[in-house]
């Protein structure tokens, strides 16, 4: 077929209707955490007016099926959805063949599938979007290393390693470092997914610092933990010195208790017995004896007779002294 007769081919299609054509550079692209990330998208119209222009971004979690929109504009007009406010920069308009976004402080939860689609009437066929797998890569974080199980010659002993956080899933890798900081093989079955090391019948050969390595793409992360026979004694000392404090504990709140009730019945015995006490024949013999210089006579009783007082002496000798 000769070049005249498809340039009359192309443009005999042209004629039947207009196509849009939208393209990616990059099918997938890998960005660091809160790095920003430039999703390009260029499209070809062959409608010349390109002022009712229609540019859609939407995304796809990994987590999800459900899309959301990220980006809409039409005739210039920008609608930038919540999550990404602040952090999206739209196409410059007017474009003609250029429809690319950039997101900037990339998050884990922002890794998924971005699909570019592009409208500009009166163009009804061809390819009108097209899609970016974007990876957001985290490095792992330091990850936490623990002891489980008897260390002691004869007894499982199983190591664990994990980090919260990594994208990609970090692997995990054990060494072990002896008394003399020399580095030494594992000696036991490790699962480099999960990050577990499993000894059987330790010896005192396989004591000593055990490192985890947790890595990806991005970078890695180390804890450590020491595996040696002090483990095992230590733990019951502390078992059974947590238990003696409690038990001392309970006999304080034992006696606390029992003192202060012992008091309180001590206060109310009192109480009522200074209420039932009477009062005493002395105290009423003493109220009824009117005091002295008083114009009524005086008497005290003894044996229940009443008897004269002094005053009543002197009255009755003062008196025959004046008769005489």
């Amino acid at each position: 077929m000769s070049s005249t007769l498809r340039m009359v081919m192309l443009f005999s299609m042209m004629g039947c209707g207009h196509l849009m054509t939208v393209m990616v550079p990059q099918k997938s692209m890998n960005v660091t955490n809160g790095e920003s990330a430039l999703l390009q998208c260029t499209f070809v119209t062959t409608a010349q007016n390109t002022s009712d222009l229609i540019i859609q971004w939407s995304f796809v979690a990994k987590t999800s099926i459900v899309p959301q929109q990220v980006y809409y504009s039409q005739s210039g007009e920008d609608v930038i959805s919540k999550p990404y406010e602040g952090r999206l920069k739209p196409p410059t308009y007017p474009t003609t063949v250029n429809a690319s976004i950039t997101i900037s402080n990339m998050q884990v939860s922002d890794a998924g599938a971005y699909t570019c689609e592009v409208h500009n009437f009166p163009d009804v066929n061809g390819k009108t979007e097209a899609t970016i797998i974007v990876n957001v890569l985290e490095r792992p974080s330091v990850p936490f290393c623990a002891v489980h199980g008897d260390v002691e010659s004869g007894h499982l002993v199983t190591l664990t390693c994990h980090s919260e956080w990594g994208s990609p899933t970090p692997t995990y890798t054990w060494t072990r470092l002896d008394q003399e900081n020399t580095k030494k093989p594992v000696m036991g079955n490790t699962d480099p997914k999960i990050g577990s090391l499993y000894i059987r019948n330790i010896s005192q050969f396989e004591f000593g610092e055990y490192h985890c390595t947790a890595s990806n793409a991005v970078g890695s992360a180390t804890c450590t933990v020491e595996l040696n026979h002090e483990l095992r004694d230590g733990a019951i000392a502390g078992a059974v010195i947590g238990a003696l404090l409690g038990a001392v504990l309970i006999i304080l709140i034992i006696w606390y208790m029992t003192h202060s009730m012992k008091k309180q019945k001590y206060k109310t015995a009192k109480a009522t017995e200074m209420q039932a006490i009477p009062k005493s024949s002395a105290t009423v013999a003493y109220e009824g004896v009117p005091t002295k210089g008083s114009g009524h006579q005086a008497y005290e009783n003894s044996g229940g007779v009443p008897m004269a007082t002094s005053s009543h002496i002197h009255s009755d000798a003062d008196g025959e002294k004046a008769e005489a």
